[in-house]
C-alpha cells in the first residue's frame, strides 16, 4: 500500500464529490467553499492537468484576455486584448487555485460512480468515497478520435494525434499531412510552417471567423452584440449548435485570422475530407471547394452580423473593403500516393470524444452525451460541467464556466435545504 492510499479510509462520506481539477471542477469548489458546503475534488493527474501537458509549445488563447473570468479572479494582467501564451495561461489557473483552499485530492482515479439506495458510491484507485452529489467535470477529450480505415494505411508512415503534437520537431523529417480544420489543425498547420516544414492539409467543414473587422476584435463586437448571451434553449437547432465545430483563427502574435486560401497562394497543396486509407494510398473527397466555401460563408456571415449592429446603432467605425476570395482550387484532387508524395506522417486533428465508461447512473443518451438542462441532470443529484454549449457559448471556455459552476452550486446548496430543516424540526 503507498503513502498516498493511506490518505483515504475505506468509505469517506461527503456532501459532494467533483470529478475533474479543470477551471471548471475547481470553479465548482470555488463556489461550493463559499457556500460551506463540505466536498472533494478528485483528479487523476494534477490540477489543470490538460493546460499543462495536453497543449502545444506554442499555443495560446484564441479569445481575447478579458474574456478569463474564473470565479472572483478575472484576468488582471495589462494586455486584456491580447492572447495569453501557455505559461501564462498556467500562471492564470494556479493563481486562481491559489486564492481559495480547495478540498482536492490529486493522482486519484475514478473508476466507477454508481447510486445505491440513494447514494452515490464513488470508487477510485485510492479507496470508496460516498457522496449526496457528483459533479463531472472530467471535460471531453479523453479519447483522440481516429477514423477506423487509418488502421490499413501502411505502417512505415507514422500516425500521430494533435493530443500528443507539442512542437514541429516532434513530426518525422519529410512531408506531413494535417488531416483537420478545426484549431487545432490549422494551428498546427501554421506552426509547422513557420518552422519551415512541408506541410500538406486535408481541408474539413470547420468554419472560420474574422479576427479584427471594423475596428475591434470580432469577438468584442459579438460580446456587445449579445452573442455570448444567447443559451442553447435560445438555439434554432440546439443539437445541431452543440456538434458545431468552433470557428478557426489564431491568437498568435498579436492574433490574426487564417485564411486557407492565403495559404495555398503561398504553396500549401490542400485536399478534401480524407475518405479511406489503403497501404500507401490515401483517398480524398472531392470537398475541398465545398469547405472552403462552406468556411468563407460563416467568416462573411460573422462580419455581416457585425455591420448590421453597426448600423442598427449608428456606430462610428471604420469601413472594411469587401471579403473577397484570392484562391481556388483548378481541380480536386481525391487520391494520392503518400510514398511517391514524400508524405511521411499524418497529424489527425479531428477532435475527440469524452470517456464516461465508469459513469454507472443513467444520465447518458444514446450516443453515450450527457442528457442535463445547464448540467443538471434529471437523475438527481448528478451534475456535468466544462462541456461545450452546457449553457452558452462561453460554457466550455474561461468565460462563462463561472457562472455554470455557480449556478450548480447553488441547485446543490438548494438540495440540502429541506435536509437541514428536518433535522432542525427533529432536534
Amino acid at each position: 500500500m503507498s503513502d498516498n492510499s493511506l490518505k483515504y479510509a475505506p468509505r469517506t462520506h461527503v456532501t459532494t464529490v467533483i470529478v475533474g481539477a479543470g477551471q471548471a471542477g475547481m470553479s465548482a469548489s470555488y463556489y461550493l467553499c463559499q457556500s460551506g458546503i463540505d466536498h472533494v475534488v478528485l483528479e487523476r493527474y494534477k490540477r489543470f492537468h490538460a493546460w499543462k501537458e495536453d497543449r502545444w509549445d506554442s499555443f495560446c488563447l484564441v479569445t481575447p484576455n478579458w474574456q478569463c473570468k474564473l470565479p472572483d479572479f478575472p484576468y488582471r494582467g495589462d494586455d486584456p486584448t491580447g492572447f495569453m501564451v501557455k505559461d501564462e495561461i498556467i500562471a492564470y489557473v494556479e493563481g486562481f487555485c491559489e486564492s481559495f483552499n480547495a478540498p482536492l485530492r490529486e493522482g486519484v482515479t475514478v473508476t466507477r460512480v454508481e447510486k445505491v439506495n440513494g447514494i452515490f458510491q464513488v470508487d477510485t484507485d485510492q479507496g470508496l468515497w460516498s457522496a449526496d452529489n457528483v459533479i463531472i467535470a472530467s471535460g471531453g477529450y479523453d479519447r483522440p478520435i481516429t477514423p477506423p480505415f487509418a488502421s490499413k494505411l501502411d505502417p512505415s508512415i507514422p500516425q500521430i494525434h494533435s493530443k500528443s503534437y507539442r512542437r514541429p520537431s516532434d513530426i518525422p523529417n519529410g512531408t506531413c499531412l494535417v488531416v483537420g480544420t478545426g484549431q487545432s489543425g490549422v494551428q498546427m498547420m501554421e506552426d509547422m510552417t513557420i518552422a519551415g516544414r512541408d506541410v500538406r492539409l486535408a481541408v474539413g467543414p470547420a468554419p472560420r471567423s474574422p479576427r479584427w473587422y471594423r475596428g475591434k476584435d470580432a469577438t468584442d463586437w459579438l460580446h456587445q452584440m449579445g452573442y455570448y448571451d444567447i443559451t442553447i434553449a435560445q438555439q434554432p437547432d440546439p443539437k445541431t449548435t452543440e456538434a458545431k465545430t468552433n470557428h478557426y483563427m489564431s491568437g498568435r502574435d498579436g492574433g490574426h485570422e487564417i485564411d486557407l486560401r492565403r495559404f495555398a497562394l503561398e504553396g500549401l497543396q490542400m485536399y478534401g475530407s480524407v475518405a479511406d486509407m489503403d497501404g500507401t494510398k490515401i483517398r480524398f473527397l472531392p470537398d475541398l471547394e465545398q469547405n472552403l466555401d462552406a468556411a468563407d460563408k460563416s467568416y462573411v456571415g460573422i462580419r455581416t452580423m457585425i455591420d448590421d449592429y453597426i448600423a442598427r446603432k449608428g456606430i462610428d467605425a471604420p469601413l472594411e473593403r469587401p471579403f473577397e476570395k484570392v484562391w481556388r482550387p483548378d481541380a480536386e484532387i481525391t487520391e494520392i500516393d503518400a510514398a511517391a508524395e514524400g508524405i511521411t506522417s499524418i497529424l489527425w486533428c479531428i477532435g475527440f470524444r469524452p470517456n464516461y465508461d465508469w459513469l454507472e447512473v443513467d444520465c447518458l443518451d444514446a450516443r453515450g452525451r450527457p442528457i442535463h438542462t445547464r448540467g443538471i441532470c434529471d437523475e438527481d443529484g448528478i451534475f456535468f460541467l466544462g462541456l461545450g454549449w452546457l449553457h452558452t457559448w462561453g460554457s466550455g471556455r474561461f468565460l462563462s464556466v463561472a457562472e455554470d459552476a455557480a449556478h450548480v452550486a447553488k441547485t446543490i446548496a438548494n438540495r440540502l435545504k429541506p435536509a437541514a430543516k428536518r433535522i432542525k424540526s427533529a432536534v
